[in-house]
């Protein structure tokens, strides 16, 4: 089989640029890259959204136990924490001020004792 075979391929060159256009895959990456962020971001919302509920009501639990004299209760996520990264519980005082009360971990959970 030889070109002279096909007269529709006897100007081809196979160096010339690629059947499908530059403009085709860069919106094809771009539509990928947005419909992985649809996807992803509700989900990752709403697992914040959940850890965050859930490390304020474990936190005034702790608050109410160990500092009875508090006046309320602050959760909060810090990575550089004393006790290690993830959700630390202070209890607040009627100056303002914050006491360290427990860590709560990377993923809070319903109060438990504590030692």
């Amino acid at each position: 089989m030889t070109f002279e075979d096909h007269p529709e391929l006897t100007e081809y060159d196979p160096s010339d640029r690629p059947l499908r256009g530059r403009k085709r895959t860069i919106a094809t990456r771009v539509f990928v890259v947005v419909a992985l962020t649809a996807l992803l971001l509700p989900g990752i919302m709403l697992t914040i959204s959940i850890q965050t509920d859930t490390a304020s009501y474990t936190c005034s639990v702790y608050a109410r136990h160990y500092q009875p004299d508090s006046v309320g209760s602050s959760a909060r996520f810090e990575l550089f924490a004393p006790a290690g990264p993830g959700w630390q519980c202070y209890a607040l005082n009627t100056e303002g001020d914050t006491t360290f009360v427990a860590p709560l971990g990377l993923i809070p959970s319903a109060p438990h004792a504590l030692p």
